[in-house]
């Protein structure tokens, strides 16, 4: 009796614990996610018998055969669905509908085909998640995402950035400015030759002009005194006074050289810009007004090489680049004086463009060739179609110049010097200063050795 007690006890308990174990089987849901406006199709392993949904105006389930469920996303938002089997069996889905993201998943993807970007909806909120290469990108993709959620969560962070590339910029401006003069004129004067005073000239060149003529010599009774100024003996200077004759002549010929050659170089990273200036700057006094009016002050400008660019490494492994190199020199030829004050002129050579050159490749920005001829010719009318002797009473004058500018740029990716790598420094003549370094432990222990005796 006892024992069929215990066996009527541990059955109960057996099918009892199968109850709970089939209960809490047939309570388990399956997770489904639907897109808004999507349809899905379920394949039920039973017979159906009936099919119930919390939510009809989020998800809309009907028995599309005796087997099939077909779920159809109305709304977004979350809902239940239990389908009954005709067996009693009892299953449970719970249903996200979501918003349709394949849209703008492929538009992120050929937006920004090298990021990766992924996206997850929540109800009405969208999260961009993953890695991308810039703010700007982040930012690009949040906008593009922002119209179909109410709010975008934007979880993007940025990859490590690598080391900027190095890009170093070869300048070189080379001109040669080649000048000839060539000049011949004739001045005569008399100061009391054949008893006349006067002079013949073509005012091309300077003449000796009498400034004081007297009709009688102090102390005689005939005759008579003059006395001429000369302000430039040009060339060549003659005078018989004997014969109370004399002449300049004006021979030359001359010829000038100038070449300048700079070659400034900068390094700098991609994307940055970058200046260099070597020279100085000179002082202009500057004219105050208003309740200073009459008060001078002092500016200063900039002479000298000056160099800008900007430079830029493209997806087509070019440089793009902004470039602004530029070369001035004081020209003290073309100085003006104001109130005391000696302002120098400035000879400028500048050039501002925007290139696209292969790393290595050289490009001729800019270039000038200059021809002038500057000829001036004078001559007395009559007496210079005199045969021979006419060619006393001409003058010529000549000036030649020719200029020729090339400024050229050549970037180049570059990478630094390592320790072990030789460093390149002018090459001095000789040493300019000994390097002495006191207190090192060698001298210090030649000085606390005595001598010995």
């Amino acid at each position: 009796m006892k024992a069929s007690t215990r066996f009527r006890h541990g059955l109960f308990l057996t099918l009892t614990a199968a109850w709970f174990a089939g209960l809490a089987f047939g309570q388990a849901a399956d997770e489904i996610r639907v897109a808004l406006g999507k349809s899905v199709v379920i394949d039920y392993p039973e017979d159906i018998a009936r099919i119930s949904t919390s939510s009809p105006d989020t998800v809309d389930a009907v028995p599309a055969t005796t087997r099939e469920i077909l779920l159809h996303g109305k709304g977004l938002g979350a809902a239940t669905v239990v389908v009954w089997s005709k067996t009693g069996q009892r299953t449970f889905y719970n249903v996200n509908v979501e918003p349709n993201l394949e849209p703008l998943r492929r538009l992120l993807k050929e937006t920004f085909p090298n990021e990766e970007i992924s996206v997850q909806a929540a109800r009405d909120s969208l999260s961009l998640t993953g890695r991308v290469s810039s703010q700007a990108i982040a930012d690009r993709a949040a906008v593009l995402a922002a119209p179909l959620a109410k709010s975008v969560v934007n979880n993007l962070q940025l990859s490590a950035a690598g080391v900027e590339k190095q890009i170093v910029l070869r300048v070189k401006f080379a001109e040669l400015n080649r000048n000839a003069i060539s000049a011949f004129g004739v001045n005569l004067f008399t100061s009391g030759a054949l008893n006349t005073i006067g002079r013949a000239t073509t005012q091309q060149f300077s003449a000796p002009s009498a400034n004081r003529v007297d009709t009688t010599i102090p102390g005689q009774n005939t005759g008579f005194q003059s006395s001429f100024s000369i302000s430039d003996a040009l060339n060549i200077f003659l005078f018989r006074p004997d014969l109370n004759f004399g002449g300049f002549i004006k021979a030359l010929q001359q010829q000038g050289v100038l070449q300048i050659l700079a070659e400034p170089n900068l390094v700098t990273t991609n994307g940055k810009e970058a200046s260099f200036h070597v020279g100085g700057e000179f002082p202009v006094p500057v004219l105050q007004g208003g309740a200073n009016a009459g008060a001078v002050t002092i500016q200063f400008r900039e002479f000298g090489i000056r160099l800008n660019f900007n430079p830029q490494i493209t997806a087509n492994k070019t440089i793009k680049m902004h470039v602004r190199p530029e070369v001035s020199t004081i020209d003290l030829a073309n100085a003006v004086t104001f109130s005391g004050f000696t302002i120098p002129a400035l000879s400028t050579r500048k050039v501002e463009t925007d290139v696209e050159l292969g790393e290595g490749q050289s490009f001729v920005i800019g270039g000038l060739l200059d021809d002038r001829v500057n000829d001036s010719f004078s001559k007395i009318p009559g007496l210079a179609s005199i045969p021979i002797l006419g060619v006393l009473f001409k003058s010529r004058s000549e000036n030649k110049t020719k200029t020729e500018l090339v400024v050229m740029v050549t970037p180049e990716v570059t990478m630094p010097l390592q320790i072990t790598d030789p460093k390149p420094l002018p090459t001095f003549p000789r040493e300019f200063l000994p390097n002495v370094t006191p207190n090192t432990p060698a001298t210090m222990s030649k000085a606390a050795t005595p001598k010995k005796k």
